[in-house]
């Protein structure tokens, strides 16, 4: 796991929901309703980490307004809870029979570009090995180089194409899987890349 005294990766809780839906609204073109997410929390095969910044708070959301019910009882709609963590970013991983698929990976605009997607990547390599996979996969749209690059760095190999995939503008997805995380091979490279992340962002995280 990478490390950094700025931030700090955990695994996402129902608290976490409420931000971690704000982040995907700004950084998808479709978006899951916060229920899915308290589904997947519960899913035996899901697993998902936040990025905290541990330097800032979250915002207070005012409490949710009293409803009238159909007698005409007023009645507390039901609260999410609220963690005051400040979640800047999250990854999603399925742990399937023998490899692990990235569902999803965001970070919040401000802070893009700092090396936080790939701390984010990075942890979900290690939730992969923790939990003895044996390869990783994903899908990435066409036009986005610069994830592709950032996967490429870290072993993936383009696998295949599905073909209109994005349901919002019908744009293909390359399918991306890794080699056998768990050969000597890799985990040198991952260790690798580790050092050099902690070289270039830890120091002035």
């Amino acid at each position: 796991m990478l490390t950094t005294t700025r931030y700090t990766v955990r695994a996402m809780t129902e608290a976490d929901i409420v931000q971690v839906a704000a982040i995907e609204h700004v950084s998808f073109p479709t978006t899951w309703p916060q229920t899915a997410y308290k589904r997947e929390l519960s899913n035996r095969l899901a697993r998902y980490l936040v990025l905290v910044d541990r330097s800032k708070l979250a915002p207070t959301v005012p409490a949710q307004t009293k409803k009238r019910g159909l007698l005409g009882i007023f009645r507390r709609s039901e609260e999410t809870p609220q963690t005051s963590d400040y979640i800047v970013g999250y990854v999603g991983v399925w742990l399937l029979v023998d490899e692990a698929h990235v569902v999803a990976i965001a970070v919040r605009e401000p802070y893009r570009r700092q090396g936080l997607g790939e701390l984010l990547l990075a942890d979900s390599i290690d939730l992969a090995l923790e939990n003895q996979q044996e390869t990783i996969t994903l899908e990435v749209r066409r036009s986005n180089e610069s994830a592709q690059a950032l996967y490429e760095k870290y072993k993936f190999l383009k696998v295949g194409v599905r073909r209109r995939y994005y349901s919002d503008n019908h744009e293909d997805a390359i399918v991306m899987s890794t080699p056998p995380i768990h050969h000597p091979s890799y985990k040198e490279h991952l260790d690798y890349l580790r050092q050099a992340w902690e070289r270039r962002w830890a120091g002035g995280s």
